[in-house]
């Protein structure tokens, strides 16, 4: 949140124009000073907005136990493995963020996922088909399967739970069929498939990455307050802009030396956070995105404001199960073969605690696309941690389940805290 500087009031003038028109753009900039942040934050923290904060406090916590339980968790191999390992799930806990904005759950996206596996081991080794066309088709039935969910939520009026639940079971009977008795189909360790999560870019590459990704923030960032600022709007200085920039440039810098002492950066891990970028700037930066917090928010008031709610409806459970399928893929591709358990086990929980874990709310209409990110990455360290402490799958378990009951009632106070502060406003 950024602060806008009072402007004063001048009365309108003759010919010339308004003083309202005329008055200095640099009245307009918003608090760019460490005070003006701090009060910034403050007022967050008042309504209920805690963003990000808990999820990156719970993160330094995580690294220092495990860190100081065994010295290898923050060593250049182990956090390698971990950005190739939260790919796949976070690649579909990007898709139950968006159902989750509109306030509706997806139940079904694990068999999604495990059905497109099918589909591309089918297509790719029995079949014969080309692996990219293979990865295609596989994306291509997500969609669909997506598409069909909406439209009997949104037009039949059956509630999404119900829809997805029977879509749970159903996918997951069609993965079944479609592996037939032998149950594993092996991709190829030199195809494209494998090579999704076995690619890793030499340091250079990783270095130039870095640096795009942080020329393209400014650009794009100067780009929206030039518009602003011609606009007569409250604009943020160059001096904000840089220093943002450079809050967001030493984290990168840090992750890509980390990963460039081990193999490089991960294709896989740069194909999530791809995702996660553009559905964020489509959440924020179009009308689409608008359209999908307003039905989340109040879906009747969205619809009488002239939103298509169930075209909106539609095509975010199309997105959701595409995704899915993108997470199929990546786990065939990590563990080069489709089996009848891939998407079958802990995933859909693991998407769903990871979005929630991440900062969406369950209760809609609040949320963005980097929760599947830092939510990945705090489940993606758990488990870690716990490997390399060799503890049973069961106290993952339970650790997991305490820290998602942590987040929703983390979001349940927050959402208590906006309500009050909205009632004090008023």
């Amino acid at each position: 949140m950024t602060q806008q500087t009072p402007v004063s009031k001048a009365p309108a003038t003759g010919a010339g124009g308004s003083a309202e028109s005329k008055r200095d753009p640099r009245l307009l900039t918003t608090a760019a000073s460490p005070k003006g942040w701090l009060d910034a934050l403050r007022r967050n923290l008042r309504g209920g907005e805690l963003g990000p904060i808990p999820v990156v406090v719970g993160l330094i916590l995580i690294a220092v136990v495990f860190q100081s339980a065994n010295d290898r968790f923050l060593s250049p191999q182990n956090l390698s493995n971990l950005t190739v390992q939260i790919a796949a799930i976070g690649l579909m806990t990007t898709g139950v963020i968006m159902v989750l904005l509109l306030g509706e759950i997806d139940l079904s996206i694990g068999s999604v996922a495990g059905l497109a596996a099918a589909v591309l081991g089918v297509l790719a080794v029995k079949q014969g088909v080309s692996e990219w066309l293979a990865i295609g088709a596989a994306l291509a039935v997500g969609l669909v399967v997506g598409l069909l969910h909406g439209v009997v939520f949104a037009k039949l009026g059956v509630p999404a739970f119900v829809v997805t639940l029977a879509g749970l079971l159903g996918w997951q009977g069609l993965h079944l069929y479609l592996m037939g008795a032998d149950g594993t189909i092996n991709t190829s360790p030199s195809g494209p498939i494998s090579l999704l999560t076995q690619t890793f870019f030499v340091p250079v590459v990783g270095w130039a990455l870095a640096v795009l990704a942080v020329v393209l923030y400014v650009v794009s960032v100067a780009a929206v307050e030039r518009r602003r600022r011609q606009a007569n709007l409250p604009y943020k200085p160059w001096t904000e802009i840089l220093f943002r920039a450079a809050l967001l440039f030493v984290p990168i810098l840090v992750a890509v030396w980390v990963l460039n002492q081990y193999k490089g950066v991960p294709l896989a891990f740069l194909i999530f956070v791809g995702f996660v970028v553009v559905l964020d700037l489509v959440l924020r930066k179009t009308r689409y995105g608008r359209m999908v917090y307003a039905v989340g928010g109040n879906a009747e008031a969205a619809r009488r404001a002239g939103i298509n709610v169930d075209m909106i409806r539609i095509s975010v459970f199309g997105i959701a199960s595409a995704l899915a399928a993108l997470g199929g893929i990546m786990l065939t591709s990590r563990n080069f073969a489709a089996s009848v358990a891939t998407g079958g086990g802990e995933e859909l929980m693991m998407a769903i605690a990871a979005a929630v874990i991440g900062g969406t709310s369950l209760f809609g209409g609040r949320g963005n696309a980097y929760s599947a990110l830092l939510g990945g990455l705090v489940l993606g360290a758990i488990t870690s941690g716990l490997l390399l402490l060799q503890m049973d799958t069961s106290v993952r378990f339970m650790i997991t389940a305490a820290v998602l009951l942590i987040a929703v009632i983390l979001d349940s106070v927050s959402r208590r805290g906006r309500k009050t502060h909205a009632r004090g406003g008023a």
